[in-house]
């Protein structure tokens, strides 16, 4: 068994004990339900750099990144010091989140999109997305059918939340649709949690033309950065790179610099 078919398992547990405990009535009454997403494709199309900075305490392949710090430590400086988007972990058990971190990243930012980071597999997830003041769900090709996939992205649109799809290899584009806002290339495989950054570059080319594109994982370097840019990458999701300082919220100021400076 995988580290992703461990992951899936266990989310599908969790959900039949969520469902008992916030039913549908209780998330549409929510405060942030009837509210106007912000576009985070918008947010990536007009940014110079367009860096979606990430909330999570610990990951399966790192352990604990920055284990006892909470949103409002971090998110509100990732705003401030020019973030494209916000990306906070909803998984309890393996990255230390939860739908709660992302109420409180919504509450702690003023303009930015939000990204609910979450392995989606039931409908039931996109209105508990909603419900926690996000703006965009996570759609991992891995995890789902194509037809699956399909029909929670058309879901998500029908809520008003954008859809990022994530996918790791060339095979895994059957998943695109016209529901797809943005394309995510995994750098990570999340069946061995193996990382190289060359993902990105090799599918770049295959990549459906129309569609805002992403790099995940394994981003450190700015010099990486540039070179995907040149590659037709508009965003780069990071997590870890900012999450492991003292300071995320410096530490993605002094990435963004360099990033601006390299480009001139």
């Amino acid at each position: 068994m995988t580290i992703l078919d461990k992951i899936t398992d266990n989310k599908r547990e969790e959900l039949v004990e969520l469902k008992k405990t916030l039913p549908f009535s209780q998330l549409i009454s929510s405060e942030f339900f009837t509210r106007n997403c912000f576009s985070m494709k918008t947010s990536l199309e007009n940014s110079q750099t367009g860096i979606i900075s990430e909330f999570k305490r610990r990951s399966p392949s790192k352990g604990d990144i920055h284990a006892n710090i909470n949103p409002q430590d971090v998110v509100p400086f990732y705003e401030e010091y020019g973030c494209s988007g916000v990306s906070c972990l909803a998984d309890s058990k393996f990255f230390g989140g939860s739908f709660l971190d992302v109420q409180q990243s919504r509450r702690c930012l003023e303009h930015t999109p939000l990204l609910f980071k979450e392995f989606l597999i039931d409908s039931y997830q996109l209105y508990l997305a909603k419900a926690s003041g996000a703006d965009a769900i996570l759609l991992i090709a891995a995890c789902l059918e194509v037809s699956q996939c399909q029909e929670l992205a058309d879901e998500a649109h029908s809520l008003g939340l954008e859809t990022l799809l994530e996918v790791h290899s060339e095979d895994e584009l059957s998943h695109f649709s016209d529901y797809i806002d943005i394309v995510g290339v995994n750098n990570r495989n999340l069946k061995i949690f193996k990382t190289d950054v060359n993902i990105s570059k090799d599918l770049a080319r295959n990549l459906p033309t129309e569609v805002t594109k992403i790099s995940e994982s394994g981003i450190s370097d700015a010099n990486t950065v540039v070179e995907l840019q040149k590659c037709g990458f508009n965003g780069f999701l990071m997590g870890e790179t900012f999450m492991k300082e003292k300071n995320p919220g410096i530490a993605l100021k002094q990435f963004i610099d360099k990033v601006l400076e390299l480009s001139k």
